[in-house]
């Protein structure tokens, strides 16, 4: 879910820059700063620093997420998430990047500009939240400046592509955490409520979670295709037919405890070590023929080409020959999808069976 924040920003910027013409390098850089600043809201977690009470923990209660999570449920998502903060933000960010352009006296002008807006967003957020307004906003304008600093001096970027970018990237977040929990304060500090709760995709909470990490997939497949069109390479030639062996996780449907949102880490890290296995070092085929023997094996050497068994060397060239990383990626990202196919399936068709069947499923 935080990754997939970076890689939308990620992807709209590179995709934006390879339309306008720029080359590979300066696309996927901006594409880069785009989702570094789409990450920033989420610093608004740091604030379980303060708020988890550490003289209470224990051993049980470190392996609940529910630990950190609801020492940040009255924070996450709210005060780093709006609109309204991001715009003004992301202008502030853009205007410490855009004075580095300039001559030095403009240049402090325009830093002490952009830091005394971010003073006045901590301000805000401090009187009207206290503590927490004051280490989430101030974590948050810290952050910013430092990920501007950082792109300033380690890029070519102009200020103005980094001005862009912080906006993009920070106006991009939000829209992520519609269907994966409290809807975010999208117009904070003013007391607008947009949404009541989540977007609900489906009634069933497992439906539910299935199509929020389907959304979540999409997202990762966006920034690699965009990957793969900005340094015009072909995404669909990098996937390997392997990846179809990922429809196998949906045996799992009927093992598994349904995942909901609330309880959902057995079903992610299960599919994602699908697409591991799935992108994992293919083995290239010995010529048609050919049966071959390891070194100190008894029996013929050879039958069927008419020539010796190849060498332990050239046998260990043509095993785990090393793929691309395009080839992983991709053909990973096709193993997931493979899966999540596989076990939707499955699910769907047990829960119309069970329904058919008033309820309960025949032994």
């Amino acid at each position: 879910m935080f990754v997939g924040h970076a890689l939308f920003a990620f992807a709209l910027a590179a995709l934006l820059a390879d339309r306008l013409g720029w080359s590979a390098e300066r696309a996927l850089t901006l594409g880069a700063v785009a989702g570094a600043f789409a990450a920033l809201p989420d610093v608004d977690m740091a604030y379980a620093a303060v708020a988890i009470d550490f003289g209470r923990l224990t051993a049980e209660s470190l392996t609940r997420p529910s630990t950190l999570w609801d020492a940040t449920r009255e924070v996450h998502r709210a005060l780093t998430h709006s609109l309204v903060v991001s715009m003004i933000a992301g202008g502030a960010f853009g205007l410490w990047a855009v004075a580095w352009d300039r001559r030095p006296a403009v240049r402090t002008a325009g830093s002490l500009l952009a830091v005394a807006v971010l003073a006045a967003l901590v301000g805000i957020g401090s009187s009207l939240n206290g503590t927490l307004g004051l280490v989430v906003l101030g974590t948050f304008a810290v952050g910013g400046l430092a990920i501007a600093t950082v792109a300033r001096l380690r890029t070519d970027l102009s200020g103005r592509a980094l001005a862009t970018a912080a906006v993009l990237g920070l106006c991009s977040h939000p829209w992520g955490d519609l269907v994966t929990g409290e809807p975010p304060k999208l117009f904070y500090p003013f007391d607008v409520r947009v949404l009541d709760g989540r977007v609900l995709l489906h009634g069933d909470p497992t439906v539910h979670l299935l199509g929020a990490f389907a959304l979540e997939l999409a997202v990762v497949w966006l920034a690699a295709v965009a990957v793969a069109t900005v340094t015009g390479r072909s995404w669909r030639d990098a996937v390997d037919p392997r990846a179809a062996a990922g429809l196998t996780y949906g045996v799992v449907a009927v093992l598994m405890t349904p995942p909901t949102l609330e309880v959902s880490y057995h079903f992610v890290f299960s599919i994602l070590a699908v697409g591991v296995v799935c992108g994992g070092l293919p083995v290239a085929p010995v010529p048609a023929g050919w049966r071959t023997r390891l070194p100190g094996a008894t029996g013929p050497p050879a039958l069927g080409s008419g020539r010796s068994a190849p060498s332990l060397r050239e046998l260990r060239r043509r095993v785990a020959v090393p793929p691309s990383a395009p080839a992983v990626t991709f053909t990973a990202l096709a193993g997931v999808t493979a899966a999540l196919v596989g076990y939707a399936t499955v699910y769907v068709a047990t829960e119309l069976l069970a329904a058919a069947a008033g309820g309960v499923l025949p032994a």
